[in-house]
């Protein structure tokens, strides 16, 4: 006749055998009677290390936690191998599962994690506290992560290729062979994958601020761009918006819009521009002050020399055949 195992409750006050591996792992391990249940931990810098559990219960495990991480803290597990789950105090459920990515924030709190009886569970862990996060995003994003009284989910969301690429690069190195370096000397390895893994779910979690799209169509720039080429063409017309508008097929507004998106200027603005430079040049070239006036449009000399001043700081005189050779 078999017998049933039944699930066991370890609590808090129940001792964890702690162990620091020759390689350099700090590893907690529950007694041998639960199963193969341990979980390595390594410090990458100061508030930022790296963890990877490994749970073979005998008997479905319901492991009380107290939050043993002091402060806040953002937590990214990453699920290698079946799934577990957690149960916090006035909080929702988590589920970590093989193939999925999850992160959390939260200040210290009771709750408990579930696991299946001969199940296996690995997960990949990184915890970063609140200190770290404050160098990685700056104060005010790190606030905005870490703003929880308890536990917070901030995403749940299948593991991309680069993730599980970087956590079997991490694993690896987790798993030192008796070949292999003492892990202290692959923590330049462990610290480029941790911090690329940890990149991409920031990435993730404050995606790029989107452009603003551009106010016209690619027909209405193309028009836009007609009528600045008119303006060039024809500096010596009296040229008005409406004009322009009518000329290239496209609505005031819209021609405004697109020279303030395009020239960052009013049509008239860019068009005094455009006649100012000319005047420069043909003054510089040795055109006298009346002729430069009429060729830019100016019916009368001394209205085109108040307009030039006012622009250049300069009278038009100052500059007539000052070119250098």
């Amino acid at each position: 006749m078999s017998t049933r195992k039944q699930g066991y409750r370890l609590t808090t006050e129940e001792p964890r055998s702690r162990h620091v591996l020759q390689d350099g792992r700090v590893r907690l391990q529950l007694p041998d009677e639960l199963g193969h249940c341990y979980a390595d931990s390594v410090e990458l810098e100061p508030g930022f290390s790296l963890g990877r559990l490994h749970y073979h219960p005998s008997f479905s495990l319901v492991e009380e936690s107290q939050g043993p991480h002091a402060g806040r803290v953002m937590v990214i597990t990453v699920g290698l191998q079946g799934e577990s789950a957690y149960q916090g105090e006035r909080t929702p459920d988590l589920l970590f599962k093989a193939g999925h990515t999850t992160v959390t924030a939260f200040h210290s709190l009771r709750g408990e994690r579930h696991y299946q009886e001969d199940q296996s569970v690995s997960q990949l862990r990184l915890i970063i506290s609140e200190s770290a996060l404050h160098k990685y995003v700056g104060s005010e994003r790190a606030t905005q992560l870490l703003d929880c009284a308890g536990l917070h989910r901030l995403s749940f969301h299948s593991s991309s290729q680069a993730t599980m690429a970087h956590a079997a690069a991490l694993t690896r190195y987790m798993q030192p062979s008796n070949h292999d370096q003492p892990l202290h000397t692959q923590k330049l390895n462990l610290h480029i994958h941790a911090l690329s893994l940890l990149a991409e779910q920031f990435n993730r979690l404050t995606p790029p601020t989107p452009q603003p799209a551009a106010p016209l169509s690619v027909e209405d720039i193309q028009r836009v761009e007609r009528a600045r080429d008119l303006l060039s063409s024809q500096l010596d017309q009296a040229i008005t918006v409406e004009y322009l508008a009518t000329t290239v097929g496209i609505n005031e507004h819209k021609l405004k819009e697109g020279f303030r998106y395009l020239y960052d200027n009013t049509p008239i603005g860019l068009l005094l521009e455009l006649r100012m430079r000319k005047a420069y040049t043909l003054l510089e070239s040795g055109l006298q002050v009346a002729q430069t006036a009429w060729q830019v449009g100016y019916k009368y000399p001394n209205n085109f020399s108040v307009a030039f001043t006012r622009y250049f700081g300069r009278s038009p005189k100052s500059i007539f055949g000052n070119k250098r050779l």
